[in-house]
């Protein structure tokens, strides 16, 4: 099964991630969505740093856990290597996720493609497909 791909888009990048689980679909949107910048399989796991998003759905939910990585870049010039941990929990009509993430500065790579400046709510989905969870999003570039 792939972890994601890249879908036609006029001015921005959209991606759709899988999973087994939710918390692999979530996963596999995060690199993905780095993937965009850097090669995410070369950067090193030298730092963790723990995430946690909330939302009132699973898609604002999945935009407030793809916008705590870009405040990471932005504030602490990280790059993703790898999740290592990934919860994801609904109590009531709030649902709740916290991460543990593994990168390394983005000072020591060479970026491939553009930095991504917000995560949208542009054809957005979260849902489940059979045996599968399909999530997609668009990133401005």
């Amino acid at each position: 099964m792939k972890k994601y791909e890249y879908l036609p888009h006029t001015a921005d990048v959209r991606f759709r991630a899988y999973g087994k689980t939710l918390e692999e679909a979530f996963t596999n949107a995060a690199t993905a969505m780095f993937n965009v910048m850097v090669d995410t399989k070369k950067v090193k796991a030298k730092v963790t740093k723990t995430v946690a998003a909330e939302g009132a759905d699973m898609e604002s939910l999945l935009q407030n856990f793809l916008e705590q990585f870009i405040i990471l870049l932005d504030t602490d010039n990280f790059f993703l290597s790898r999740l290592k941990r990934i919860k994801i929990s609904n109590k009531g009509k709030k649902y709740s996720l916290t991460a543990v993430a593994a990168g390394d500065e983005a000072k020591n790579y060479e970026t491939i493609g553009p930095q991504v400046k917000a995560c949208t709510y542009n054809s957005m989905f979260v849902k489940q497909e059979g045996k599968q969870w399909a999530v997609q999003v668009v990133v401005d570039i």
